[in-house]
């Protein structure tokens, strides 16, 4: 019987498993849609108990495919920023799980910042005040769901999944995923008390802080996996990306493209980020963090299946062929701020936008507008961090768009940077894996995990400076029209 880690990546719409054997190598996989929904316009939310439902299926899936094995431990990585609240006592969900899409939130960011207090909550946190950020949304939480438990568990869904499969024994998350709540001192390393009074969130609803690779607790009433196997790592799924690519050096990076976009460098100390972009914890061992800077995109890949059926065609593929019938847009961009504005320029209420469209504008203009739109919102974050850490190494590509030549291109052409694609593209499973295994001595320390580590041949940019600089101009000048069509 072979001995393997589970892993899980719970993203924000499907939850996938995967199981890794002692070599690295992932022997089986599964996979489970999360429904999504949209009860109002710019409001996004999710159903706790649906998410442990694709969760288990994805187990079982996976676990089907390679039932000839013996799990040693469990490692968790998930959507981040999304958050939820539930009774104590029962377990109940109380109200959704309000995701880190969501804009609910907006004019209780924008009355915070009104009264001057982002400065101070940019210099513990690391992050802006936007909706994006969980702190407002566990207010709205509380008023309209909260009221009847006195007893409550706040969490983001590393929480929830640590909460349900220990049988509701731990309520637990890492530094990681705290370093995203918006209500965790990063320089200190603890909850922070004023910022918890600032957003009117009870600490002691909050979950206990831990490495990412630590024990959380033992497996209990699953029903997929046996009991009493090791909970023994918990990530966000963007850090587990960079973990997983083996960026073990500081200065490496990655772009992680889904339905948003995460390009993250790691850094050796907390500073407060340059204007535009944050700081985070990109994971901790042993008691010691490892930092980063980040700029989250809110709309990446999810563009490209939004464009295909505004042209009336049957798949991304047939958009990305269509891109590529055509050298240039011919003056058209394609700004998708569907959702807002994320990193650098923070607007929610910015909205999509397609600019300088003539006569000769056709389909395939557009399509290959939408293509671009992924790169050069990756060289709007881009051209902050690499002068903030004053110059980058490796930088890895990862999610399902980086298996795409041409996209990814694109990308090392706007960047002016080399960019080196994952050979498995479960990039975030991954990296839960290697910190699960450490925790348990399946693998003794990080240089053995990064013997696994393998990339494809880097993708070297190949753009004209004249062309790459007028490109930039132009969007820009799409993005100036975003903010002031308002």
């Amino acid at each position: 019987m072979q001995k393997v880690v589970l892993a899980i990546d719970e993203g924000t719409t499907n939850s996938k498993a995967v199981l890794m054997s002692d070599s690295g190598k992932i022997i089986a996989s599964g996979s489970a849609p999360v429904p999504i929904t949209h009860p109002r316009p710019g409001w996004v939310q999710q159903d706790a108990n649906a998410i442990w439902e694709a969760t288990r299926k994805a187990i079982a899936a996976c676990i089907e495919d390679a039932p000839d094995v013996e799990i040693l431990a469990l490692g968790i990585s998930n959507q981040r920023e999304s958050i939820l609240i539930w009774d104590r006592k029962s377990g109940t969900p109380l109200g959704p799980v309000v995701t880190w899409q969501c804009r609910r939130t907006f004019a209780a960011c924008e009355t915070l910042k009104s009264a001057g207090h982002e400065p101070e909550v940019v210099a513990r946190t690391g992050l802006p005040l936007d909706p994006l950020f969980p702190p407002t949304k566990v207010g709205w939480l509380v008023k309209n769901h909260g009221q009847s438990s006195n007893d409550i568990c706040i969490g983001t869904v590393d929480s929830w999944l640590i909460w349900k499969f220990s049988g509701g024994a731990v309520h637990a998350t890492d530094r990681s995923n705290a370093s995203r709540t918006q209500m965790f001192n990063l320089a200190e390393g603890r909850w922070d008390e004023f910022l918890c009074t600032l957003f009117g969130v009870d600490g002691a609803a909050l979950p206990e802080v831990c490495d990412s690779a630590h024990i959380f607790g033992m497996t209990s009433g699953a029903g997929v996996i046996p009991d009493g196997i090791p909970i023994a790592s918990s990530i966000g799924d963007s850090h587990a990306a960079l973990f997983g690519h083996g960026a073990f050096k500081h200065g490496d990076g990655k772009v992680t493209f889904g339905t948003g976009s995460s390009v993250m460098t790691t850094i050796p100390e907390f500073v407060v980020p340059p204007e535009g972009i944050t700081t985070t914890i990109a994971w901790s061992l042993n008691g010691q963090s490892t930092y980063a800077f980040e700029g989250n995109i809110l709309v990446s890949a999810s563009v490209m299946p939004w464009t295909a059926n505004l042209l009336g065609l049957e798949s991304v593929e047939a958009l990305l062929d269509l891109a590529q019938t055509v050298e240039d847009t011919d003056g058209v961009s394609l700004v998708p701020a569907h959702a807002g504005l994320g990193s650098p320029h923070w607007n929610p209420e910015a909205r999509g936008l397609i600019c300088g469209l003539s006569f000769g504008s056709g389909p395939a203009h557009v399509a290959r507008a939408a293509a671009e739109s992924i790169a050069l919102q990756v060289n709007d974050v881009y051209s902050i961090v690499v002068n903030a850490v004053q110059g980058m190494g490796r930088l890895f590509v990862d999610g399902e768009p980086s298996r795409n030549q041409f996209l990814m291109q694109l990308v090392a052409d706007y960047i002016n940077h080399p960019v080196y694609p994952c050979k498995n593209s479960e990039a975030s499973a991954v990296g839960a894996a290697y910190l699960a295994g450490l925790a348990i001595g399946f693998w003794p320390n990080l240089d053995a995990v990064a013997r696994f580590v393998d990339h494809d041949a880097a993708i070297k940019p190949g753009a004209a400076p004249k062309i790459r600089e007028a490109k930039i101009t132009a969007w820009k000048k799409a993005i100036t029209r975003t903010v002031c069509a308002i």
